[in-house]
């Protein structure tokens, strides 16, 4: 077999690369809505609950890299052939927590995600003032927000490289922590070995964690595919 490093090759985008952010969200979109990768199916387990259809879902993620890629945490993985065969997108924004539907029409499901990922982070902020005695702020931390990964072989080692990247980065420009909404076991996993994240406890002891048996729009989801979105960290 290649070696990984001739496999692919590695970048951080620029808000000046168009075609390329372009391609990042495609391969986001594809692998929260559902693919088959090497006769695996992959797949985010809350969107793969909810009604979201592709095209929203693609516009979502396109618009959230247009937003944050200047901030220079989007790292995309790249084929032979110059395709994005991962991605892993974050920013360096403070929480926020809207409280209220944002999403409308066809792609009103989104809400249910929005406010799941409202309920952890909620939690989490103020965790860190109990902890710290101030708020979040703007470029305190990396927030890890999606990853995608649709290469066929090293996967892994894929989601290795990119969070390597963008963690190596932020160490450098002196942020606090990296942080990420984990809402399945096998991100918690790789995370884990790969990147020493963990699952936050928060000031009692206890994990910040939103279970989906006690939602009725998740309660559907299998215990054994996911249980819960969690909130991981690490140091820097």
């Amino acid at each position: 077999m290649q070696a990984t490093q001739e496999l692919y090759t590695y970048e951080i985008l620029t808000k000046n690369q168009t075609e390329m952010i372009q391609k990042a969200a495609e391969c986001l979109a594809r692998t929260f809505i559902g693919v088959d990768v090497a006769g695996k199916w992959v797949q985010e387990p809350m969107v793969g609950q909810l009604s979201i259809a592709y095209e929203d879902f693609y516009a979502f993620t396109k618009d959230y890299l247009d937003s944050t890629v200047d901030q220079g945490y989007c790292a995309v993985a790249l084929d032979s052939d110059n395709h994005v065969v991962g991605v892993l997108a974050g920013d360096t924004n403070a929480p926020e927590i809207i409280g209220e539907d944002v999403f409308e029409g066809s792609f009103y499901d989104m809400n249910v995600i929005l406010h799941v990922l409202e309920d952890v982070d909620k939690r989490f902020i103020e965790d860190y003032k109990r902890r710290s005695g101030k708020d979040i702020s703007n470029g305190d931390m990396l927030h890890l927000f999606m990853l995608g990964v649709i290469a066929e072989q090293e996967r892994h080692e894929v989601i290795k490289q990119l969070g390597n990247r963008l963690i190596t980065k932020a160490a450098k420009q002196g942020l606090k922590a990296v942080v990420g909404e984990a809402t399945n076991p096998k991100s918690i996993r790789v995370m884990e070995k790969y990147h020493d994240m963990k699952k936050y406890q928060d000031i009692e002891g206890n994990h910040i964690v939103h279970m989906y048996k006690d939602n009725s729009k998740l309660q559907a989801i299998p215990s054994n595919v996911a249980d819960g979105t969690y909130i991981i960290i690490r140091e820097l």
